[in-house]
């Protein structure tokens, strides 16, 4: 299991959609809940989200590779965690 960064802003819409889906779908497969999300807000860490290559949010890493970037589907979230699982 990989551990995904999580990048945010809390004024994004976007991003509380993204928030909201990978809650449904920590509920429908208990698997994702063992996944480590680590959560940046950009506002308040920019040091760290400087770091990063994206524009953006919300941006899902896994061991340093994007594997998305922009207005997320609940489709694309699950993507992002089943990788995670692997």
């Amino acid at each position: 299991m990989k551990p995904v960064l999580f990048f945010m802003m809390k004024s994004c819409p976007y991003c509380k959609q993204a928030i909201n889906w990978m809650n449904e779908l920590k509920e429908e497969n208990p698997a994702y809940s063992d996944i480590e999300i680590k959560t940046i807000d950009e506002n308040l860490e920019p040091e760290v989200a400087e770091q990063y290559d994206y524009y953006y949010v919300p941006t899902y890493y896994i061991n340093g590779e994007k594997m998305h970037e922009g207005v997320a589907t609940k489709e694309k979230i699950k993507q992002v965690l089943d990788t995670a699982l692997l």
